[in-house]
């Protein structure tokens, strides 16, 4: 799993007939101090998030564990929209 900003929307009219109603995300990582790392992601949203707001990814087989993913063509799912943060870390 992985942190990430969504930054904008993938539009596809065409596409496997399974993903038929997906709306897909682009998300780019995050690291701990809300910096974007240079990897990103074209996930599939399952709860409903927009562009700007920070979401919880898995990617691989975690990604069609889903109910809107199983056994479905998807390598990256959006699973959570996070509200809050709480980071301690010791110097």
């Amino acid at each position: 799993m992985f942190l990430g900003k969504v930054i904008g929307t993938v539009w596809s009219t065409r596409k496997d007939e399974k993903l038929i109603g997906s709306k897909f995300l682009i998300v780019k990582e995050l690291d701990l101090e809300n910096n974007f790392k240079t990897d990103f992601v074209v996930a599939v949203d399952s709860v409903g998030a927009g562009v700007g707001e920070i979401v919880l990814c898995a990617t691989g087989s975690s990604a069609r564990q889903t109910n809107q993913t199983k056994d479905k063509p998807v390598d990256a799912v959006i699973m959570a929209i996070v509200d809050k943060l709480d980071v301690s870390v010791k110097s």
